[in-house]
């Protein structure tokens, strides 16, 4: 068990984007970190050099968020190695880039996936690192959703439905949990990085962005301001979605 007496935060999904830069940014304060990843080893291990550049001490864990017996087992490692839990950030999340009015491809296969990991994946992590969270002078959970989960406009049927039932389990878990653990979400609007990119090369960002009050794409570490106001900037906020999306979802 690490001597330490400084915070740490799990990240899930912080290979790369929004997760490696909540990473970066909880490390410049001071915390030690987790860096969780699927299937992505090799950006998984170019964010914990970045994390260690910054002093923190970091556990790398591979780990589907969506398999509860493996979460438990990323649990137990981080109360092994650092004996506390102050934050989490559940960013793990997929998706299919399948039109809406393309009922048929939205195979069960695929549903199922997109729900696994999104929504039960959150829950399954929250769940686990609760009784660490609880005994943290400021335990904080922030869930990465999206305004898909608002507006019901997004890459697909299924990431629009698991992202609104992400927004919805935050205001149960900030209940739940409450008074010990604080619980909000993050709601980003379309963000410069891989996911649209390369999950979908035909979409050109800046055209989805035009006609925004701030016609601008997010940058990762713009989501990442906001995770951070929500574990560090705040002991009053819990149940809340704070949308960051250059305007969008003022109609």
């Amino acid at each position: 068990m690490s001597s330490k007496q400084r915070p740490v935060a799990l990240v899930t999904g912080s290979a790369t984007g929004v997760g490696r830069a909540c990473v970066l940014q909880f490390a410049s304060r001071g915390y030690d970190v987790v860096v969780n990843y699927s299937r992505s080893a090799h950006e998984a291990k170019e964010t914990v050099i970045k994390a260690k550049s910054l002093g923190a001490d970091v556990l790398l864990v591979q780990c589907d968020v969506s398999d509860d017996s493996l979460v438990q087992q990323m649990i137990d490692s981080i109360k092994s190695q650092f004996g506390r839990l102050d934050v989490v950030v559940n960013n793990a999340a997929t998706t299919n880039f399948i039109d809406h009015s393309d009922l048929d491809s939205m195979t069960e296969e695929i549903w199922d996936r997109i729900l696994e990991v999104n929504l039960k994946g959150a829950f399954f992590v929250t769940r686990a690192a609760a009784p660490l969270l609880e005994v943290s002078a400021n335990g904080a959970v922030v869930n990465v959703s999206s305004v898909a989960g608002i507006t019901g406009s997004g890459s697909s049927i299924a990431y629009c439905a698991s992202k609104g039932a992400l927004n919805t389990m935050t205001k149960s878990l900030a209940r739940a949990l409450a008074p010990e653990i604080r619980v909000n979400a993050v709601c980003p609007g379309p963000i410069d990085s891989r996911w649209i990119r390369e999950g979908n090369p035909g979409t050109s960002i800046e055209s989805m962005v035009a006609d925004y009050p701030l016609p601008k794409a997010s940058t990762p570490d713009d989501i990442a301001d906001a995770v951070v106001f929500f574990s560090l900037g705040t002991s009053m906020a819990t149940g809340q979605l704070l949308s960051v999306d250059g305007g969008q979802t003022l109609g």
